[in-house]
């Protein structure tokens, strides 16, 4: 970073990507930096002047790369491949998804190696800056030959065409024609150049962009999921002797030790705790209770390696053909110095591996969830039924842990990996694919559909802990409580759940119940 703004070509960590989606972090393009892009499209247009054949530069595309295309039409072949490849379905991308994607490629290709001029790069991070959110349908990319579809919507916007809208309190923050959100935003588009159209569409940008920012969700999810059943072992007046350090010095995988260390710390001094005198026959808690750091540990040890791959795809150049420095060569300012080199750098599997690991990871957690929430509506020797004030007459959380049972069942569905398919497509030149987009995509609902979970283990919790009163925890989990009650009041009797279950989760993803 530099002077609170990100450096385009740098490596960004998952926490400066998801600030500058969000457009909390401006990106910059600085003069050195422009300089290797300059270099590298003009070591291009003495490559383009020898007339030598080069993948998507002056040859159609996928199958029809046999199929020379003449110099006066290099330009024009550019501008069809974007408007052919805006084929994308479905739901539109979120903002910070889709700014992401955005983020991705230009980041990319401040890294000189795809051949375009500065202008492309300049544009991007101005739409960047100015909180330009194109429009991008979520279905329609198979991980190879990189997100085509999505990012071929995205680059539309660089000429003017398709539809965007302008993030935050803006007249324009509904859909519009991009033209007018140009306009409004005093950016004119461009005439794109030769390489210019494959470069801005080629490339795992869009799994980066929607994985990424859901293992980063993933992540606070995680934090919250440990407080979370700390609360759940104060309300069902759980023992803390399963978590001691010396259990798990024995299996010390990293999570399962960090996650004991958390479940301990944040059960220090409760008066619950003390006061209960347990059942001779209740020598050891439900496994939902017991297993958390090894259940819960794992999980952070699986989204941390699937983070670690993300952040290696955002250091990496994904392009095709790739524009190389030739071996041996000492200085970047030799003269053709450059060779053009088609690979499959595009190719999704990595990501498509590592988003799959992190949904079934997540999909346990929320299974160990609904497990909790299971006990704390039928622990009827310590809590009353369903967690009623007035059994029979009141349901309780009867039907808020049925919606979690239905959110836990979904996420099996989910959790089936993307990546144990593939299907080949562009007359079988591209006949093994990674599906990573579609790994992405299941991954954020998964880690959405865990974060209500969550939210209704912790609303029930809560209710259980406050039976207790005047008996009080310890004061992490005061604190904790504490804040949730400021943004949803306890059960006074049968009340309408939805709106404290989404409110809770989305302030789960928002980092609100960090520990």
């Amino acid at each position: 970073m530099k002077n609170n703004a990100f450096t385009l070509g740098d490596n960004p960590t998952i926490e400066e990507f998801a600030l500058v989606a969000a457009g909390a972090l401006k990106v910059v393009f600085t003069p050195v930096v422009r300089g290797r892009v300059a270099l590298a499209r003009k070591e291009l247009g003495i490559l383009l002047k020898k007339n030598s054949t080069m993948y998507g530069i002056n040859t159609g595309f996928g199958q029809l790369a046999t199929e020379r295309v003449s110099d006066e039409n290099l330009r024009r072949l550019q501008v069809n491949l974007i408007r052919s490849h805006a084929c994308g379905v479905g739901a539109p991308l979120t903002a910070e998804q889709a700014r992401g994607l955005m983020f991705a490629r230009a980041n990319e290709l401040a890294r000189a190696h795809s051949g375009v001029r500065p202008l492309i790069v300049e544009k991007l991070a101005e739409f960047l800056n100015k909180g330009l959110v194109p429009y991008i349908p979520s279905k329609g990319s198979v991980g190879a030959s990189g997100d085509l579809a999505p990012s071929a919507h995205m680059a539309l916007c660089l000429i003017g065409e398709g539809r965007a809208r302008i993030a935050g309190g803006s007249k324009l923050r509904d859909w519009a024609p991009s033209g007018k959100v140009l306009k409004a935003l005093k950016i004119k588009p461009v005439e794109l150049a030769e390489k210019e159209g494959l470069a801005l569409i080629n490339g795992t940008q869009a799994m980066q962009a929607v994985g990424g920012l859901a293992l980063y969700d993933a992540l606070k999810l995680y934090n919250a999921a440990v407080l979370t059943g700390a609360v759940s072992v104060e309300a069902l007046k759980g023992t803390p002797a399963a978590f001691d350090e010396r259990i798990h010095l024995l299996k010390p995988h990293r999570g399962q030790v960090e996650a004991a260390s958390m479940l301990l710390e944040l059960l220090k001094g409760s008066e619950i705790r003390a006061s209960h005198k347990r059942d001779d026959k209740r020598v050891q808690d439900p496994y939902s209770l017991r297993c958390m750091p090894q259940v819960l540990g794992a999980v952070r040890d699986a989204v941390e390696y699937a983070l670690n791959t993300v952040e290696t795809e955002f250091a990496s150049v994904t392009d095709n053909p790739l524009l190389v420095w030739h071996k041996g060569a000492k200085t970047q300012r030799r003269k053709n110095g450059l060779e053009v080199l088609s690979g499959g750098n595009f190719h999704g599997q990595a990501l498509a591996f590592a988003f799959d690991f992190a949904a079934i990871a997540v999909t346990a957690m929320g299974n160990m969830s609904e497990r909790r929430i299971a006990q704390l509506v039928s622990d009827f020797k310590i809590l009353p039924p369903f967690l009623a004030k007035n059994p029979g007459l009141e349901s309780g959380f009867m039907i808020a842990h049925v919606t979690a049972a239905a959110l836990a069942s979904e996420n099996k569905i989910l959790s089936h990996p993307a990546s144990a398919d593939s299907i080949p497509t562009s007359a079988n030149k591209e006949d093994f694919v990674s599906m990573g987009m579609s790994a992405a995509l299941k991954l954020g609902t998964i880690v959405e559909n865990v974060a209500k979970i969550t939210a209704i283990e912790l609303l029930a919790a809560a209710q259980g802990v406050e039976f207790h009163r005047p008996l009080r925890s310890g004061a992490r989990i005061e604190d904790a409580l504490a804040r949730l009650r400021r943004i949803a009041p306890g059960f006074r009797g049968d009340e309408e759940f939805s709106v404290r279950i989404e409110t809770v989760a989305q302030a789960i993803l928002d980092g609100y119940f960090l520990v």
